[in-house]
């Protein structure tokens, strides 16, 4: 690629971005709805976050090898990221009509495995996008565009249900193990605009060509061998040994003294990372160490000295994030309206309440997005990520006392500022440490700090909600709230290596 990045206008900014506005439709709608979709076919509540895992488990795998290959994709009309964004719309808009007319629970949760999948193509390249196109002054405002679209997409999504419901006059409620039909056609309308406005994306934008050194390692696979191969293969063979020892002992531990099942995906994750490792080993000693599991293994244990920084807040962020998506319509529907009966009016009101507040933190963020740039140019993107995260920590905890539904929309602004940052300040800061051939990868393995919280969330919250908290999962939400808190300390260690640039700009 080249090394020279002109400032790009508003409006190309704008195009490169306006794909996010479709994509976070879908992220949105099976935010807002999963919960729901399970609990009426028939999930039990300590067993959601288990169901929920599939989402996770999917991002893990597909964005680290989406980010790879399309760091090596390069077509002379397509370009390098697009082909990815346009084969993800199409995949995701049929996952989106698939998903509320699953007749079982099981089928859902396969659905959400496929839906999340394809957004993830879509989606993780659009990171990378900012990082190819931009340069380092423009990253911020590129990625608080993305913020931009996210919260007006999100908003939107969030109260479809709502909408069909008082405008339309389209039941919100149907007979038991029956999505109501308000809900499918906001999947409808979801699944058209996803696949409209990536198509947007599509064609309302170039991509840089790779220079001539870059183009020839696109074609000479063997260009990409690993220096120090024997120094590297000793430590994918230490490596995983000890992760696949460690996986096995949890695995045993959970197995021995009969503890909750949802433990068990800890020890297998660790156990298939520890083979990865030493598959990784082998390919080296085979003399395949270009391949590009060797590449993926290695990069991931050299990453830059940011992004490790950044790994620490990103755990705790998400953590709290997957606990208010899991257990908010729980919250407020036991909490707050009293019902824990999927059948009655007062749950479905608590349910469509609960969109209708996704929808208010959504477009907080599309707000605080287009002010986020101004603010951290003038202070810093440390001290701006900070101050949104303990906003969104006060958001969260406040869920506790509220006792007047009417109360929650004040909870939702500043969990919305909080979102706001984290769709666009740690990206902007990551993409300054990152090598410009391995944007994509890179890109896509910072999605492993995203997903393993929410993975490690997905096995402990239910064990949480039965045995600590007995059930109420209200307290889930304040667990999350402190877990924000922790995040929002720890950012104020990142290491911000184009800060200079920004204020000079």
């Amino acid at each position: 690629m080249t090394q020279h990045k002109p400032k790009l206008s508003f409006w190309q900014i704008w195009n490169m971005s306006f794909g996010f506005l479709g994509i976070q439709f879908g992220f949105a709608l099976q935010n807002a709805n999963t919960s729901r979709i399970f609990e009426t076919l028939g999930a039990d509540t300590a067993n959601l976050a288990l169901y929920w895992l599939a989402a996770p488990l999917t991002g893990l795998i597909v964005q680290p090898i989406i980010g790879y290959y399309s760091d090596r994709t390069w077509h002379p009309t397509w370009g390098r990221r697009r082909p990815f964004f346009a084969i993800g719309a199409l995949l995701a808009a049929i996952a989106l009509c698939l998903m509320p007319n699953s007749p079982t629970l099981w089928m859902a949760v396969g659905v959400l495995w496929i839906m999340d999948a394809s957004i993830n193509i879509s989606m993780e390249p659009f990171r990378a996008f900012v990082g190819d196109l931009l340069p380092p002054s423009q990253r911020t405002t590129g990625f608080a565009m993305q913020s931009f679209f996210i919260g007006i997409g999100a908003i939107v999504a969030s109260f479809l249900p709502w909408i069909f419901k008082n405008w339309f006059d389209i039941s919100n409620k149907a007979e038991a193990g029956i999505i109501p039909d308000s809900i499918q056609y906001s999947y409808y309308l979801g699944a058209f605009m996803l696949f409209i406005t990536v198509m947007w994306t599509v064609f309302s934008t170039k991509e840089y060509p790779p220079t001539e050194a870059g183009e020839e390692k696109l074609r000479n696979r063997e260009h990409r061998k690993i220096e120090d191969e024997e120094k590297f293969k000793s430590i994918f063979i230490r490596k995983g040994l000890i992760f696949v020892g460690s996986g096995a002992v949890i695995s045993t531990i959970v197995f021995a003294f009969t503890l909750e099942k949802e433990l068990y995906v800890l020890g297998i994750g660790l156990i298939i990372f520890g083979i990865v490792h030493t598959l990784a080993a082998y390919y080296i000693g085979q003399g395949k160490a270009y391949l590009g599991l060797v590449h993926i293994v290695k990069d991931f244990n050299t990453m830059p000295k940011t992004m490790l920084q950044l790994a620490y807040v990103q755990f705790f962020t998400w953590f709290a994030l997957f606990a208010m998506w899991i257990y908010t319509t729980s919250a407020v529907t036991s909490h707050i309206f009293h019902s824990t009966d999927p059948t009655s009016q007062a749950y479905n009101d608590g349910a469509d309440l609960v969109g209708n507040l996704f929808g208010v933190y959504n477009g907080i963020a599309a707000i605080a997005a287009l002010f986020l740039p101004i603010l951290a140019k003038y202070t810093s993107r440390r001290l701006t990520h900070f101050s949104a995260l303990i906003c969104g920590a006060i958001g969260l905890g406040s869920f506790y006392l509220v006792t007047d539904p009417v109360w929650l929309w004040l909870s939702m602004i500043g969990v919305g500022i909080a979102w706001a940052s984290i769709l666009s300040i740690p990206y902007a800061m990551l993409s300054g440490s990152l090598p410009a051939e391995k944007m994509g990868y890179y890109m896509g393995v910072f999605n492993f700090f995203i997903v393993i919280p929410q993975i490690i969330a997905g096995t402990l919250l239910g064990v949480m909600l039965t045995h600590l908290f007995h059930g109420q999962a209200i307290y889930i939400l304040v667990s999350g709230g402190v877990s924000m808190g922790i995040a929002a300390l720890l950012s104020l260690k990142v290491e911000d290596r184009d800060e200079v640039i920004i204020k000079n700009s």
